[in-house]
Parts: structure tokens; sequence; C-alpha cells
């Protein structure tokens, strides 16, 4: 997948910007806000529904303006030859009441996971640190992520799981109920549960040893390197009986206490978690080889490329790790949208075998480059 132009109105200070003829490594640049984070974000619209900044969507919009809309043509396969196949149109708006409209091909649809079949997005930037510091709910959303885009039985189960678990809490909460009315609930829940764990673990055994390579590859100083999972019950026992074993203190509290919804992993380096030993530069590395490893097992599925954005990569990393990043992004064959100050932050650190396209972005207006190849970047291209 790769999106071939893009049209943004209205979403934080861009007005109306229109970026056509879009390459398979786009470098935004320009000064701090310049409005190139709201372009990365934008396209996280496009893909997603919502921005990656948080979800207000009152501050995403222009001030004064009912809504924010973003216009895509995205290409099917992705690759460097973004015209040699047909293109989809997607369409997203967003309203300051949380009111949101959807189109594929000028057709309205109802859910965001079929906009997130079309434009597959990886976001890399200050945020991604929470996938070793941050809360459990985030290192879920990741897994899920990765799951959702090549295992497609995932997300039924996933949507089943939801409907159960709100349900069987709902009943906990009154206090009041025959015991048959919440087995009811809790076996449809033990079977959707362990359904989604299976599909956890299936993933990461696929994932685990690409993250592993790719880690090494752009940080080759660490040594060994784990990522160990825990499911959210006694990996002694099936979900059912966990369920069952947990049910007095779920009547007492009120909410289910074992599940999928309580999943985490954490990544290991030389037996110590990457969130408390390593440096802030360390830690970006692996977050990038987490992603990097996500993007790589979606393509070798056959599912096509994801879309990276990435935004200020050079900071927190040095000239050499900097560059074995962008060798990463650039082997993948992957689109990439990703931004820096001075053009040559990137340009000068970018594999001279992958084509750039340069947008120069200043007070909300983008100004559009020629392709070139980073080494034929001169100091000052608009």
């Amino acid at each position: 997948m790769a999106l071939s132009r893009l049209q943004i109105h209205h979403v934080r200070n861009l007005g109306q910007v229109e970026l056509n003829e879009l390459g398979q490594v786009n470098v935004l640049y320009g000064a701090n806000g310049s409005g190139k984070t709201s372009i990365l974000e934008a396209i996280h619209l496009l893909g997603m529904a919502k921005s990656f900044r948080g979800n207000s969507v009152k501050s995403l919009i222009t001030y004064d303006h009912p809504s924010c809309i973003v216009f895509g043509a995205v290409v099917g396969g992705g690759g460097a030859e973004l015209s040699s196949t047909a293109t989809t149109p997607l369409g997203v708006q967003r309203f300051r009441s949380g009111e949101i409209q959807i189109k594929i091909a000028g057709t309205p649809v109802k859910t965001v996971a079929e906009l997130a079949e079309y434009l597959p997005i990886q976001v890399i930037n200050a945020d991604s640190f929470d996938l070793l510091t941050g809360s459990p709910g985030a290192r879920r959303r990741y897994l899920d992520w990765g799951v959702f885009h090549v295992e497609h039985r995932f997300f039924a189960e996933w949507q089943r799981f939801q409907r159960c678990i709100k349900q069987r809490n709902k009943l906990l909460r009154r206090g009041k109920m025959s015991g048959d009315e919440l087995a009811v609930w809790s076996r449809d829940l033990a079977a959707a549960g362990a359904a989604i764990n299976d599909y956890r673990k299936a993933y990461l055994k696929q994932l685990v040893p690409l993250f592993k390579t790719i880690v090494h590859e752009i940080s080759p100083a660490f040594g060994a390197v784990e990522l160990r999972f825990t499911q959210g019950w006694d990996k002694q026992l099936d979900y059912k009986t966990a369920l069952e074993r947990s049910k007095e203190s779920d009547w007492d509290q009120g909410f289910t206490h074992v599940g999928p919804q309580r999943a985490d992993f954490r990544v290991i380096i030389d037996g110590h978690p990457a969130s408390d030993t390593l440096s802030r530069g360390q830690q970006k590395l692996v977050v990038c080889a987490l992603k990097l490893a996500q993007g790589q097992l979606m393509s070798e599925s056959g599912r096509g490329h994801c879309i990276y954005l990435v935004d200020d990569l050079p900071s927190e990393l040095d000239e050499q790790h900097n560059r074995l990043v962008c060798k990463h992004l650039a082997d993948m064959s992957a689109q990439v949208f990703i931004t820096c100050v001075e053009q040559q932050d990137i340009c000068g650190v970018w594999p001279d075998f992958a084509p750039l396209t340069l947008f120069h972005v200043e007070h909300g207006a983008v100004h559009t480059g020629a392709a070139v190849h980073a080494s034929d970047t001169p100091t000052n291209h608009h």
C-alpha cells in the first residue's frame, strides 16, 4: 500500500494543503512549528480516523472551522512504482461534535477497521517510547495491530471478546443475578479469550526472530535480547478454568480479573528490562526495531507494506545509528514520510540508492521538490 497524493483541509495549522506525486520516501523538512508533524497526523487520520497525538478532536481541527477533512489516493501493492497499479480514493472527515464520516472509493463505511485495512500505518515518534515505559495497554495495542493485519480471523474474535467482557462486567457490578446468567457470558468469554491468546502467541512466534535480528543490526552493541509475553492469567491453566477460579474475586470487586485484557510483554536486554536499564537513545533503537519487525512481518505475510510515519528520527540518535535505521527503512521498500528540521538531517544519512521526494514545510504551507537521490541533494532545495 502507498499514498500517491494527499489533500488536507483544516488540520491544525494546515489550511488547504495538497501533496501530489508522492514518492516512496518523502522528507518533510522545516522549522519547528511549521506543520511537518501535522502532515503526518493528517495521514494517520486518513488511516485510523484519529490523531496519534491524543483523542481531543477539537485541538485537531483548525480554529473557527467546524471540521477537518483528509483525502488520499491509495495505490495497492506499495513499492517504488506508485503509478503502476490502480488507486482507491479514501476520505475522512472529523467534526467538532465528535462525528466521523469515512468513505472508501466514494462509499460510506461504518468501521475504522475497514479503513485500516486499506491504509495500514506505523508511527515512530516520541510517544512510541510507551512501548517500553508506558502502560500495558500501549503494548497490547501494538501487538493487536500486528495480529489484525496478518490474521483475518482475529478481529471478529476481538469484537466478540469485547462484547462478552462488557456484559459480564455489567452483570458482576449488579451483584444480584443467577449463576446461570453469568455462566453463559463466561463460556463465550472463555472461547473468545482463548482464541485471541492463541492468535497473539502465534504472531509473537513469527515476530520475535525478526525483532532480534533487526535490533542487533541497528544496535550491534546490544547483548542477549528477549521478548517476554504474559497472557493475563496463569499459563498453567486454560482460560475457562482461570475464569472459574477467579469468579469469587470477580463477584467481590465487580469486574473480570483475568484474561487477554491483562496481557503484556516486556523487552529484556542482557537479563534486565529495557525500560529500566537503557538510555533514551538505546530505548529509541529498541522501539524502532519493534516497529520495523512488525512492518517486515506484515510484508512477508503477503498483506502488503505498511506506511511509516517517522517524526524527528534524528533526535536522541547519533549519526551512525540514524543511518542504520534509515537503511532498514529503505531496504523494506515501504513508503515512508519522515520529518526533520534541516533536509540534510535525513538526506545526509539516507542510502544513496533510494530516491527521495522533498517537501519544504513553512508556516502551514508546503513547497514540493523533485525526486532526488540523497547524494544529489543540494544544500537548499525547495
